[in-house]
This record gives structure tokens, sequence and C-alpha cells, in this order.
């Protein structure tokens, strides 16, 4: 999937600094976060079968059961992120 160059300058609307892009509360920290957190999101989805508020017939009982929070530690620094639990 490519990404347009109408998200990007969306994105990059208001972008003023270096800071607002690489800095601690900058762009590519928030969208690595969201990424993540998507990507987790999905994998619980697939991992039960049925999409998230969606009533499910799951004889082995097993259904979301919130988040925890976790801090993911890179080149961007430290990433505080939601993980999404199951019981």
């Amino acid at each position: 999937m490519a990404i347009s160059n109408e998200l990007l300058d969306s994105l990059l609307a208001d972008y003023q600094t270096p800071e607002d892009l690489i800095g601690e509360g900058g762009l590519l920290k928030q969208l690595t976060q969201r990424l993540v957190e998507r990507a987790l999101q999905a994998e619980m989805t697939e991992h039960l079968g049925c999409a998230k508020h969606k009533s499910m017939a799951n004889p082995a009982g097993n259904t979301r059961n919130g988040t925890s929070k976790k801090t993911l530690k890179g080149e961007l620094g430290a990433l505080q992120i939601e993980v999404p639990r199951d019981r």
C-alpha cells in the first residue's frame, strides 16, 4: 500500500521545526505508537476471531479484557503503548 502525497501533506501541515517531526511528542513517535497499537489490535481480532465490540459465539470463552500499558524502547526513545488483553 502506497502512502499518498495528500496524506503526507495533511500530516505535515503543522510542521515547523525538526522537533515537530522527531521530538518527544513529534509526528514520528505518534505514528509509531498508533501503528504498533493498531497492529496489536489486529492480532487480537485474528486470535479471537471477531472484531472489537462484536458479539461472538466462543466455546472457549476467550474474550477481550481491556489493555495494559507497556513501554517500548528503541531508536525513538521510550514509547508508551496500550497492549490489548484477553481472558
